[in-house]
């Protein structure tokens, strides 16, 4: 790192600290647990210019190791094309990459006034190489103080739910801040990299702890995603050890900072920081630590850098957990608000509910702005029998056939190409196979308003499914004797009188109640029905020797309950590490090349399988490593989008291996839970060597099942966070 000039360096540092000290403050407390090394000091001082200095229509042109060097302020309005904004960068970067690179051989005399300033920005006895090398370094950095100034009002709204949060769990409140530097407090955040939301969960990490599907995504709702957040920490924390470590995790993820902790051989953010080496721990992840402290700073002092502000006020609401599926506009009828105001107050509810397409589903806790009072219990109570149901409206797919086009499919069913793509998470629109399942939007005339107009193809016993009521009542409200006897134009009541419907719906929901009660436990205050043994994978998993599924896990075992993300990339030396679910099948596919092959190169007689954890030597003569990598990563993607879609975590317990347990065992037969997950929350256990007594974290998993949701008030130190009738 460059040295300073000015001073000497020892007594620099301490003059610094000093200054900081008596500027800032930050509590010895806080200086504990959040460690300011003098090494840092350059950097969180380069994160608060970023934050106070320039707002996001300029930005820093700057070396991206040592981030004292700023080579200048350049002017790249926000509402600049991107195309235009990516040029004048470039143009930015490759003038400074010239006079670098013309230092770099040595030229120090007849020095322009251009190169004379880039000089001194390094120190005096530069190295040629040094200017060499960092002319390969220069990146820009927009400016945020323009967002960081709304956030500082927006979080007036939040902060106090957040403290709370904070102190349920006993973590420090300086996390508070976080949401400065992921998302200037903006719940409706959306990233290039699929984050979303206030705290910025992408859907791998967000389903750990929230509902993520087309109906409901709880990253979009600042509550529920702070309680979300603040168990992530946590979760960080205890796997980590320091929060530098758990912080940086945030970004970077858990099983990354373990890494970075072996490969390293320390704990230190300096150096982990300044020597872990890794293809995802890039600017963003090295920088976290340190943009989190002068957020922190920031934070702790906004009047000196913005002056007076008068942060929003919480919004008083009141949570309302729906006891059954309702139709959006039956809600604001009931509780006489239009759309816009329940939608701002409701942000997780996805566009297909708001649309009319979909029910807002049992057990969603509804958040009303208390306006004019916070009473409406007895509002949601009163809807009519026929704006209750006890199902969802189902979902349509499309099955993908030889020739189609993904723009043929949006025509042939009249919808948008971009909602089909946005519905289905499609990275490439040009990007689909054969056999593929398509999820469609759905129609937004399905929805029942007492009546309801049969359509072609329609069956009795389909309406009856589709409206949550029973064939016989839909005879007998209709007075149909014959139930395949309906027509298309057929006008079909929905019910027969407030009273008799209401009796019909109180009778089914207790026959439910009574039947699910049988199979419920409340874990972290929730109502839901936990996995039974045998639910999640039909094949029993046994110990090598005795069995058709071994810890090897072939084919014949449920995939989605084996993929391991931990390690998928190619060491130098062209091997891989075996992961849960991987056959040679799989390495051939990706490879292009056959089975026998990739036998021959290692030695692998005819009918011997691959063994989690063993090494194999790949043959990369068809193509090449980064894409045999994506092509594996996309595979165990697939198997965690498709676990997800299935099943939901509802909380945690803890187990201690007794003599002869392997986590296989405990993992696939035990409590039936995928190996991935598993090492999501032990990411510091060795898989192949656990001994007995060792304590394993074991997350406890529940169906998706839209007839029993859960209610999702989540119990931390005996409060019920999100079940507060009132809040704000």
């Amino acid at each position: 790192m460059p040295e300073q000039k000015n001073m000497p360096y020892p007594f620099a540092v301490i003059f610094m600290i000093a200054l900081l000290s008596l500027a800032s403050p930050v509590s010895a407390k806080s200086w504990d647990l959040f460690p300011r090394p003098p090494e840092l000091t350059q950097d969180i001082r380069f994160w608060t210019r970023v934050y106070t200095e320039i707002d996001n229509d300029q930005g820093f042109i700057h070396d991206n190791r040592y981030l004292n060097v700023v080579y200048e302020t350049t002017p790249v309005p926000a509402n600049l094309d991107w195309k235009t904004a990516k040029k004048r960068i470039q143009d930015r970067r490759q003038h400074y990459q010239g006079i670098l690179l013309r230092l770099a051989k040595g030229k120090r005399q007849n020095l322009t006034t251009e190169e004379r300033r880039v000089l001194k920005l390094w120190p005096q006895n530069v190295s040629n190489q040094t200017l060499h090398a960092a002319a390969a370094r220069i990146r820009f950095q927009r400016g945020q103080a323009n967002r960081f100034r709304q956030g500082l009002i927006r979080a007036g709204a939040y902060k106090p739910f957040i403290f709370n949060t904070l102190n349920s769990l006993d973590l420090p409140r300086e996390l508070a801040v976080l949401p400065h530097v992921e998302s200037s407090f903006n719940p409706a955040a959306h990233s290039h990299a699929g984050a979303a939301g206030l705290w910025q969960f992408t859907r791998p990490t967000g389903r750990r702890f929230l509902r993520i599907d087309q109906v409901v995504d709880e990253r979009l709702d600042p509550f529920k995603a702070t309680v979300a957040a603040a168990r992530l920490l946590q979760h960080n924390y205890k796997v980590t050890g320091s929060w530098p470590l758990a912080i940086t995790a945030y970004n970077h993820g858990a099983a990354g900072m373990r890494r970075a902790k072996e490969q390293v051989g320390t704990s230190d953010i300096v150096a982990i920081r300044q020597r872990y080496k890794s293809p995802t721990f890039g600017f963003a992840s090295r920088n976290f630590y340190v943009a989190f402290l002068a957020a922190l700073d920031v934070d702790s002092q906004a009047r000196r850098y913005f002056g007076p502000l008068q942060p929003h006020k919480p919004e008083k609401s009141e949570v309302i957990a729906l006891p059954d599926f309702v139709p959006v506009k039956a809600l604001q009828r009931a509780l006489r608000l239009d759309q816009t105001t329940l939608k701002q107050s409701n942000p997780a509810l996805g566009s297909p509910v708001w649309e009319g397409h979909k029910y807002v589903p049992r057990g969603y806790e509804l958040r009303v702005p208390c306006v004019p009072s916070c009473r409406r219990v007895k509002t949601i109570a009163a809807l009519a029998p026929w704006e209750r149901f006890e199902r969802q409206v189902p979902d349509r797919f499309h099955k993908v056939q030889g020739g189609q086009t993904l723009s043929h499919i949006a025509q042939r069913y009249r919808i948008k190409l971009r909602q089909l793509v946005e519905l289905n998470g499609l990275s490439n629109r040009h990007h689909i196979r054969v056999g593929q399942v398509l999820q469609l939007p759905l129609p937004a005339d399905g929805l029942p308003t007492g009546h309801y107009t049969v359509q072609r193809g329609d069956t009795l016993s389909g309406i009856a499914r589709r409206f949550g009521i029973t064939e016989q009542a839909l005879l007998k409200i209709n007075g149909i004797t014959n139930k395949h006897r309906i027509y298309a134009g057929q006008n079909l009541r929905l019910a027969s009188s407030s009273s008799e419907a209401r009796r019909n719906q109180v009778s089914s929901r207790g026959k439910e109640h009574r039947t699910r009660a049988k199979t419920t436990s409340v874990v972290l205050r929730e109502e839901t029905t936990p996995t039974k043994a045998g639910t999640l994978q039909k094949a029993a998993m046994v110990t090598p020797g005795g069995g058709s599924c071994e810890p090897l896990l072939p084919p014949e075992c449920d995939p989605a309950l084996s993929a391991d993300p931990s390690n998928y990339t190619v060491t130098k030396d062209g091997t891989i590490e075996v992961q849960a679910t991987e056959t040679l099948g799989h390495y051939a596919h990706w490879l292009e090349l056959s089975t026998q092959q990739l036998r021959n190169i290692n030695g692998l007689p005819v009918g011997r399988s691959v063994i989690m954890g063993q090494r194999l030597k790949l043959d990369f003569s068809h193509i090449t490593t980064k894409t045999f990598e994506a092509r594996r990563r996309t595979y165990h993607r697939g198997l965690q989008e498709t676990f997800f879609e299935r099943y939901r975590i509802i909380g945690t317990e803890e187990h201690v291996v007794q003599q002869g347990e392997s986590l296989w065992v405990l993992a696939q037969q035990k409590y039936q839970v995928p190996l991935w997950l598993l090492r999501q929350y032990n990411p510091d256990l060795d898989f192949s060597a656990v001994v007995a007594g060792t304590r394993v974290v074991i997350p406890r998993l529940a169906r998706r099942e839209e007839k029993s949701l859960p209610m999702a008030s989540v119990e931390i130190k005996g409060k019920l966070l999100s079940a507060s009738r009132r809040e704000g």
